[in-house]
């Protein structure tokens, strides 16, 4: 199949900035059906002055926004990006990152100079649930909470149908307090991603065993093989889990908790403990359903990718957009991008 065999509406290069890497594809589709046919990765640029690290980033999009250009079969009508942090989707401004540094980076604004796209910015982690809600594991439902278990925890908050921003800052599953006496790097106690994000399970195994592992996947093969410090540190993730699970029951009432990332690779060895200790400490709450995300890692492209699609959708000649999954950057329409040659 030749990228001409791919059904086209909408032609999107989405983007994905995360601590580690940055995520690229050249997406085709439409807001209920998009795909992605090229895709690219590269490391995510760390410098020690976080203002040159956010131009340093912005510099990576425009580059790998002209080499998926170059190769599209068909023109561009958009740029889709997400970053970590807290977002100002309506802005198009990255206000904080902890992992990388930047604050209050006009990346929507900047990148619509650019590039000469309309820009379609929002929240990494919204974006993927925005995509497991469209195309992946939450479809068909209201009210989800979709959870990626990486090096933190953080959440896409469904309600009605409609993700939840709360300013930006909704989703920040990591940091709820789930009643262990471990100081996090935000300088609370008791926070969820010290004791039960990927990372956590791996660090902690390996601090109580005094065995060095890769990532939890090591640790959940460890506790097959009936290890004692695995079970114990994957026990202590499953009782951290439950508790923050049963707050959101108790609070949000959703019908499905949908967990990605690195610690869900585990699947029926996350969730059938999860579910029966849920199971136990509810009482007159709804018990959610418990998936695992279906889209992976292509998760937050494919969202970005949505963000711009819906954006183009909701544009009408005299009105600017300036909804919650991303404002449209510049007012007019510029011409069709294929990046520099």
């Amino acid at each position: 199949m030749t990228l001409r065999d791919v059904p086209v509406n909408r032609c999107i290069v989405a983007i994905d900035v995360g601590g580690t890497e940055v995520k690229s594809a050249l997406v085709y589709g439409n807001p209920k059906d998009a795909r992605p046919v090229l895709s690219q990765r590269r490391a995510t640029p760390k410098l020690a002055d976080p203002r040159a690290t956010s131009a340093a980033v912005i510099d990576l999009v425009v580059e790998l926004t002209e080499q998926l250009g170059r190769q599209s079969e068909h023109p561009l009508d958009a740029l889709g990006l997400v970053v970590p942090g807290i977002v100002d989707d309506e802005a198009g401004v990255g206000v904080y990152s902890a992992n990388l540094g930047w604050r209050d980076v006009p990346f929507g604004t900047i990148l619509a100079e650019r590039t000469g796209l309309p820009v379609a910015f929002g929240h990494d982690v919204r974006a993927g649930g925005l995509a497991e809600a469209r195309l992946g594991a939450a479809r068909g439902l209201s009210d989800a909470v979709i959870a990626p278990i990486g090096t933190g925890i953080a959440a896409a908050i469904m309600l009605g149908g409609r993700m939840h921003a709360g300013g930006g800052l909704a989703g920040e599953l990591g940091h709820m307090n789930v009643g262990h006496e471990l100081t996090c790097a935000c300088g609370a106690t008791g926070c969820l991603e010290v004791v039960a994000s990927a990372s956590a399970v791996a660090r902690r195994y390996s601090t109580r065993s005094g065995r060095p592992v890769h990532g939890s996947a090591e640790v959940a093969e460890a506790m097959q093989r009936g290890d004692a410090d695995a079970i114990k540190v994957w026990r202590e993730a499953v009782e951290a889990l439950t508790t923050a699970t049963a707050m959101l029951a108790t609070v949000l009432s959703p019908e499905a908790v949908i967990f990605g990332g690195g610690l869900a690779m585990a699947r029926d060895l996350l969730l059938n403990p999860l579910r029966a200790r849920l199971s136990e400490t509810l009482t007159f709450q709804r018990m959610p359903d418990l998936r695992i995300a279906q889209l992976g890692s292509d998760a937050g492209c494919l969202g970005a990718a949505l963000l711009a699609m819906d954006m183009l959708e909701e544009r009408t000649p005299r009105h600017t957009r300036t909804m919650a999954r991303g404002r449209l950057y510049p007012r007019t329409k510029p011409e069709p991008f294929r990046g520099t040659h």
